[in-house]
């Protein structure tokens, strides 16, 4: 299932900057904060106050992939068309390595390029780099289609299928992540001799950090929003070096693309301090940062999931019993990696069964917020998860529910690591093998993508497959 991108006016060309306006300031318009439409990118490019516009395509793996342009030349050659990239940049694992396997594109057929349409409502600055905006965009196919195993389309098809119910969903994304002192190169290991945290005890809720941790968080901050992404809520979690970042709820597509420039802002603003940024699932032995999706569904504006009297309504219901059947053929699009699934492990705050309950952080499904503002946080994606991927997989789940119309169990009222409830998948090989049987795969994204997100969890297993680890040296070579 497809959409069909929106269509672009022909933008005109710039004239030459004036000598005024590069030499006084006061002449150029002030620098625009947050997301910007054509008009202003085009009189601040001819003020001079934008150089570079960055044309990114989100990968597989949830990072920014793309082009430096010229910001004149994106104006008058890209923004009212295309650019072409290699289409591997959909069809490669984490290291960029061109592999055979994949249908999109593979040696056979030479690596093709694609077309890459801006989607100009993406358009932003990008403070934390100079005289630079960055727009979002959409692999086209030769239907003139966007592909459909690009992230940003599968969860277009899903939030369709949602509608197709009368329904909208609204995210707030929650996300983890560790800084660790110094710069990361693949010869550092973490711990001792290596990266260590910036904090070194449990500053779960602390309001004293130590100096670098609290400059790097005003400057992270006061960066997001300048960019137009403001936080709700900053605060320290449980390991040490732990950050918990939440923000507010909007529309599936714009939390998830804004997703992509937050982890962006992280890493480039933590290397500038020094620092190095992970979003890793389980860097370290009983660490666990997980990638919360918080959603409410609204018909013409109203609040679906609550009752009048502030209860889960049966759209509520129906909601969590899709979910609760869903997630589990669904694992790779939100646990993508081999450390994903170390995370699941009982008392990490990550689940490990599927199960629900309201207010109740040992579940998969909780259920929280009070009135209107009643609304179901999914726990199962780990922070190393592709926001729109993870959506995707959640939208599905919930639009699974209202088909079927099922009832979920009882709520769990105790520990859900004690329930008797089915068990999250507990490695990749399991959860890429769930995946390819899944019905609800199968008819929420259809063969050909299931397939190709089946290939990028078997390149995963096979790397890790082939290379020897720090703890098997470790725990085997004297011993053996």
């Amino acid at each position: 299932m497809t959409t069909t991108p929106p269509s672009f006016k022909k933008l005109p060309r710039l004239s030459t900057p004036s000598a005024e306006s590069v030499q006084n300031p006061s002449a150029a318009r002030k620098l625009p904060v947050g997301r910007l439409d054509v008009d202003e990118l085009r009189s601040t490019v001819k003020a001079g106050l934008i150089d570079t516009v960055v044309l990114a395509l989100p990968n597989l793996q949830g990072q920014l992939r793309g082009k430096r342009y010229g910001a004149r030349h994106f104006i008058d050659r890209v923004a009212d068309g295309s650019a072409e990239m290699c289409k591997y940049i959909l069809a490669t694992d984490i290291d960029m390595t061109p592999v055979d396997g994949f249908d999109l594109t593979s040696w056979e057929t030479g690596y093709e390029d694609v077309a890459v349409v801006p989607d100009l409502s993406t358009l932003r600055m990008l403070p934390w780099l100079p005289r630079t905006a960055l727009v979002l965009g959409d692999a086209i196919g030769p239907d003139e289609h966007p592909l459909d195993v690009a992230p940003r389309q599968m969860l277009r098809d899903q939030l369709t299928q949602l509608a197709a119910h009368g329904l909208h969903a609204q995210v707030g994304l929650e996300t983890e992540f560790v800084l660790y002192r110094g710069t990361n190169t693949k010869a550092i290991r973490i711990g001792s001799g290596g990266l260590v945290p910036v904090a070194e005890d449990n500053l779960d809720y602390a309001l004293d950090h130590p100096p670098a941790m609290d400059r790097y968080f005003r400057r992270l901050q006061g960066s997001l929003a300048r960019a137009g992404m403001p936080v709700e809520a900053i605060k320290t979690e449980g390991a040490p070096g732990q950050v918990e970042i939440t923000f507010p709820h909007g529309g599936a597509l714009a939390a998830c693309d804004k997703h992509l420039v937050f982890k962006h802002a992280v890493r480039t603003l933590a290397s500038r301090a020094g620092m190095t940024a992970t979003f890793m699932a389980s860097p370290a032995t009983g660490v666990a940062s997980g990638l919360h999706v918080h959603i409410s569904l609204t018909r013409s504006g109203n609040a679906m999931l609550p009752t009048p009297d502030g209860e889960l309504s049966l759209i509520g219901e129906r909601a969590v019993a899709g979910l609760l059947s869903a997630l589990p053929g669904l694992a790779p699009l939100y646990a993508p990696n081999i450390n994903s699934y170390k995370r699941y492990v009982p008392g990490s705050f990550a689940p490990t069964r599927m199960t629900w309950g309201f207010d109740n952080r040992t579940c998969a499904v909780r259920v929280v917020g009070h009135g209107d503002g009643l609304h179901l946080e999914v726990r199962t994606p780990g922070a190393d998860a592709n926001p729109h991927l993870a959506v995707a997989a959640t939208v599905a789940g919930i639009v699974q529910g209202l088909e079927h119309k099922t009832p979920p169990p009882p709520a769990c009222t105790g520990s859900a690591y004690e329930a008797d409830a089915p068990l999250i998948p507990t490695t990749l090989e399991e959860a890429r093998s769930a995946f390819q049987n899944s019905a609800i795969a199968q008819r929420a994204f259809e063969g050909p993508v299931v397939d190709h997100y089946a290939q990028l969890a078997l390149l995963e297993i096979e790397h890790h497959r082939r290379h020897v680890t720090d703890v098997e040296r470790d725990r085997w070579l004297t011993r053996a």
